[in-house]
Formats: structure tokens, sequence, C-alpha cells
């Protein structure tokens, strides 16, 4: 359920040192369209406040073999291998979006459950808002999304973009 930083979306030349007074944006990103949406609004937010996003990925801590009810090791690597590449690709997308948005991001994977990830994210950034997309899941409507859940926490404004 930690945080592991991972890639930063700026130059270290174009990013200012000081953070003191300015709004800090975590958003969730899984390469989804409503996390991208989720990226594009905090975007805009962050430039009109001049604030800064942290954008993270979670991943499941649930290990293949759980998952798919086998004891074979080699599908713990291989979906190791995949999480790996998928979160290099979104820390790549992140760091290309936020350049073309004129924004500083910090990219961060979790790994766990997400609403604690980006809880415990969020705690520790001092963030002043949470930005998620509404997942456009059926099953996550009836049982309850990572939006809902993080909009029923107190410990942070969370804003749900609906596409």
């Amino acid at each position: 359920m930690t945080a592991l930083p991972a890639t930063e979306g700026k130059t270290a030349d174009n990013v200012p040192s000081d953070n003191v007074g300015r709004p800090t944006l975590i958003v969730g990103v899984d390469g989804s369209a409503p996390s991208w949406d989720a990226f594009a609004w905090a975007a805009g937010e962050a430039r009109r406040g001049n604030g800064r996003i942290v954008a993270v990925f979670v991943t499941s801590i649930i290990e293949p073999e759980e998952a798919l009810g086998t004891t074979a090791p080699l599908g713990y690597a291989a979906a190791a291998d995949a999480r790996d590449q998928m979160a290099d690709e979104l820390a790549a997308e992140v760091a290309r979006r936020a350049d073309a948005l004129d924004v500083e991001v910090r990219f961060v994977r979790g790994i766990g459950d997400a609403v604690h990830v980006l809880t415990d994210v969020a705690h520790s950034e001092h963030a002043d808002l949470m930005v998620v997309g509404r997942s456009a899941k059926m099953l996550h409507r009836l049982a309850g999304s990572v939006s809902r859940r993080l909009a029923l926490n107190r410990d942070c404004p969370v804003i749900v973009v609906v596409p």
C-alpha cells in the first residue's frame, strides 16, 4: 500500500524549487479515457492556480497465482514485467501530456488498494485536491468504484470527472 516514486514529468530547470503556497493536485491515472479526462481537468486547474500535479498509477497487490487459481511461479514474473512496462508507458505519456499542457507533474507508482494508495499519497504530498475519472464499468457502479470510495473518504476534497 505504499507509493513508490518513479519518474519526474518535467526537468529540474523548469520546476520551481519552492512549492510552499502552491496547490497540489493528486490525479489517478491508469491509461483509461476517464483517467486522461481527469488528468486534463487537473492540468487546467493546476495552470490556473500555479499548482502542481502528482499523477498516481496504482497496481494491484494480488498475486497472479491467486487471481488465476494456479501455483505457477512463471506467472508472477510475467505479470510483474507487464505491470512494470505499463507503468513505464504511463509515466512517459504523463510526461508528454504535461509538457504539452505546460504543467509541472511528478509520476508516482503505488502498489495496493487504489483508494488507500491515493489517500496515502495525498497525505504525504499535503494535497489540496484529488482528481479521478468516473469508472465506465457497470460492475463498479453497482459495487462501488474507486471514485465513489474516494468521494466518501473525508481526508481530502475529491473531484470526479465525468466525461
